[in-house]
């Protein structure tokens, strides 16, 4: 792969850096460690450092003539995981982990910036932003409504996420929606609790919430234009607290993805319209709490093309899919594709052997394509800021 040969020289580097934040992983908002070695590595390399912003972020900037300014955006954070993998850099921090590749985002940003302080063929400004909370609570958000585009204006962003199940040193990227908006709802089923052996006295508020699960199926089969992509999942059911017991009320949690603003304005009335009919019907009640967090992931044109250029010039042009299939999963970078204009990538991380799926316990950041990222980076401010 045509990587920068500079960059290629400290892969071994960047290769330490990843596999000791892999093992010292932080969650959302609690990424002090992770912060600390990020502004020290970015102090060393000779870039200005700012910190606070949503608490533990951290954004670099480089500055090299008069030109535009452009942000580049790295995410810092764990997943509350117990990894299951047992090699020497697996983590330290029990029920904590790196399974979405956090590690290695960071560590291609920082690659980048050692390699752009070093060259500094670009004219113009680069903010490096080191996000904390990207995993559910919208860190992005956060440094948002702190002030990062007022503190560090820039004319385009951009994001990167390393994707299992692409070939590794590949790239997809389309414009237009890429990944889906991310709502969250809490359903409580009551009823009226009874002996397991007496359900007549009572009325069973989990039988209730079971039909209510499956109801719910129907909004994305029967609600909805099927070319318009809808997934409602209950992911959490709670309820009882012993064998003879039919339980007074159960707790059902779950999300709602898609991609329009339009579908998604329809979710949240189709959810409770149903929970609320199917518990009328079993003579129970129900009460709901929904939040939207994430917006769709979406692509500016412009941008996008431009990203897809610099990956070909990375990894030529064969291997640069440029209309994956988008996919359900949801990225706070949507918030700021809502500011500015930008767009965010995927870059293959190799096989999915193993189960070395994102979120997964056995999941790896893959070492190979630090510099293949990194190199994305570099060349991406160079042909954006091109010097004269």
């Amino acid at each position: 792969m045509p990587i920068i040969n500079r960059i290629a020289d400290f892969h071994d580097d960047m290769t330490v850096w990843r596999r000791g934040l892999h093992a010292r992983p932080e969650t959302a908002f609690e990424e002090h460690d992770t912060a600390d070695f990020v502004a020290a590595k970015l102090t060393e390399f000779g870039i200005e450092v700012h910190r606070g912003l949503a608490g533990t972020g951290v954004v670099g900037t480089l500055s090299e003539g008069d030109g535009p300014a452009i942000g580049l955006r790295a995410d810092m954070d764990a997943l509350h995981i117990t990894e299951a993998n047992d090699f020497d850099h697996r983590s330290t921090h029990e029920g904590k982990m790196h399974a979405c590749g956090h590690d290695g985002h960071t560590t291609m940003l920082l690659g980048a910036a050692r390699y752009l302080a070093e060259t500094r063929r670009f004219k113009g400004v680069v903010h490096f932003i080191f996000q904390p909370a990207e995993e559910n609570e919208g860190g992005g958000r956060v440094m948002i409504e702190d002030g990062l585009f007022k503190t560090f204006p820039v004319r385009e962003v951009y994001g990167m996420h390393n994707w299992p199940g692409l070939a590794a040193g590949t790239f997809a990227v389309k414009s237009g929606p890429l990944m889906a908006a991310f709502d969250i709802f809490e359903i409580t089923v009551a009823g009226r609790g009874s002996h397991a052996g007496m359900p007549h006295l009572g009325i069973d508020a989990v039988l209730t919430a079971a039909h209510i699960v499956t109801a719910l199926q129907s909004i994305s089969s029967r609600e909805n234009d099927p070319l318009d992509a809808v997934v409602v999942s209950i992911t959490q059911v709670h309820g009882g607290d012993t064998w003879n017991v039919i339980p007074p009320d159960v707790v059902l949690r779950g999300t709602a993805r898609s991609f329009r603003g339009p579908v998604q304005d329809t979710i949240e009335p189709a959810i409770r319209r149903i929970a609320e009919g199917v518990a009328a019907a079993h003579g129970a009640t129900v009460t709901m709490r929904y939040e939207r967090r994430y917006p769709a992931t979406v692509n500016h044109e412009r941008e996008t093309e431009t990203a897809a250029i610099v990956a070909a010039d990375v990894v030529g042009d064969g291997n640069v899919e440029r209309d994956p299939t988008p996919s359900m999963g949801a990225e706070d970078f949507a918030f700021m594709l809502l500011e500015k204009p930008g767009c965010y990538v995927w870059l293959g991380n190799g096989s999915t052997d193993g189960e070395r799926t994102l979120h997964n316990p056995n999941y790896d950041f893959n070492d190979a394509i630090l510099p293949v990222g990194a190199s994305y980076w570099a060349r991406l401010v160079e042909r954006v800021l091109q010097a004269d």
